[in-house]
């Protein structure tokens, strides 16, 4: 029985987002890795946590990773 095509992954994306246990999609979020002593403390501290997409742009995305 013959199945149709699948659809390619799309590997910058692949690379970037990691898909959770209960579907959200995470990424690291920007901005953390040097040049960072303009920063404030709070805005260091934030960037170390992963960010989420929402759910529009994730269910875009799951589509090609």
């Amino acid at each position: 029985m013959a199945k149709g095509p699948k659809m390619k992954t799309h590997k910058a994306s692949s690379k970037v987002f990691k898909k959770n246990k209960n579907g959200t999609l995470s990424y690291k979020v920007s901005g953390g890795n040097h040049k960072t002593n303009k920063d404030s403390a709070k805005q260091i501290r934030q960037r170390r946590n992963k960010g989420t997409l929402s759910k529009g742009e994730a269910s875009r995305i799951k589509s090609v990773i």
